[in-house]
């Protein structure tokens, strides 16, 4: 069934996200913390894969066992970076055969091992240009596409971004799912700004539950979300006085607040980034209340 349908019929919600493991020795574990999360009774759970498809295959395998096998609605992620309209259809049909209805359309990032790597040289550039491929030439298919509250890292401007952010709708995107975020007045206001445009499909917020700090700074220097002053500052202070222990104890507790403001807000419902680990998107989730 089409995610936008499903979203429809059942707010609010959780949904998750998931990184396929490289190694197949670790699908067990994988498929393990997929089976715990499930008691949350996700509305979908994305599946992402490394940029140039490194582990599109795997991607591929892994959506069809969460819809066939453990009844898990997979949103297959599908990017940019190497991929032509023969390669992308053939992975569409498979998902389709696969009874998985959805994908996320996304530029993605730029291969590690490329120097000076220019997106121009793609079939693929924006992705806008997935969105308007799929749209066209698999009908019937549910696509959805990234938002960033804050704005693209290399967006010109956020007039620009907001430009784009309209066509990819405007090309067949039925709904919208954000970048990480750690203020949910930025959610809020982004809403407001895309329903000022005559952007009226449904917008879900991103969250991720820090765990530790160091993996923190990491991940915000990837994707160009920013930390409030205050927040930082007491994870630094939890982190001097208790450890990485403190820091997720903290990190909990401010993300069960942030989504739950959220869902309070109005959010048709929250998308947690899992990392791939059970404990904290439980406690999470069972401690929200719908």
């Amino acid at each position: 069934m089409k995610i936008v349908d499903l979203i429809e019929k059942n707010k609010p919600f959780i949904s998750l996200e998931f990184f396929p493991p490289k190694d197949k020795e670790s699908w067990p574990a994988f498929f393990e913390v997929v089976e715990k999360l499930k008691v949350l009774n996700p509305l979908f759970a994305s599946v992402t894969y490394g940029a140039g498809g490194g582990t599109q295959s795997n991607s591929l395998e892994i959506v069809k066992q969460m819809k066939q096998d453990m009844g898990v609605e997979p949103l297959a992620h599908l990017t940019c970076v190497g991929a032509t309209p023969e390669n992308i259809s053939y992975f569409i049909n498979s998902l389709r055969e696969a009874g998985v209805e959805n994908i996320l359309a996304l530029r993605g990032d730029a291969p590690k091992d490329v120097e000076d790597f220019d997106f121009n040289t793609q079939v693929f550039k924006q992705g806008s240009d997935l969105v308007t491929y799929v749209n066209d030439q698999h009908p019937g298919m549910g696509i959805g596409v990234a938002g960033y509250p804050e704005a693209h890292l290399e967006s010109p401007s956020i007039k620009e971004d907001f430009k784009w952010m309209k066509y990819k709708v405007d090309e067949g995107g039925q709904f919208i799912l954000t970048q990480l975020f750690f203020d949910n007045r930025v959610y809020f206001d982004f809403c407001e700004r895309l329903s000022e445009m005559g952007i009226n499909v449904p917008v879900i917020p991103g969250v991720l539950p820090i765990m530790s700090l160091k993996s923190a700074k990491f991940i915000l220097s990837l994707c160009g979300a920013t930390i409030p002053g205050k927040y930082l500052s007491a994870l630094e202070k939890a982190h001097a006085d208790g450890g990485d222990e403190a820091v997720y104890r903290l990190g909990i507790d401010y993300a069960t607040k942030q989504a739950q403001g959220l869902l309070d807000g109005g959010a048709p419902g929250v998308h947690l980034y899992t990392l791939n680990r059970a404990k904290a998107c439980l406690e999470i989730g069972q401690a929200l209340k719908f």
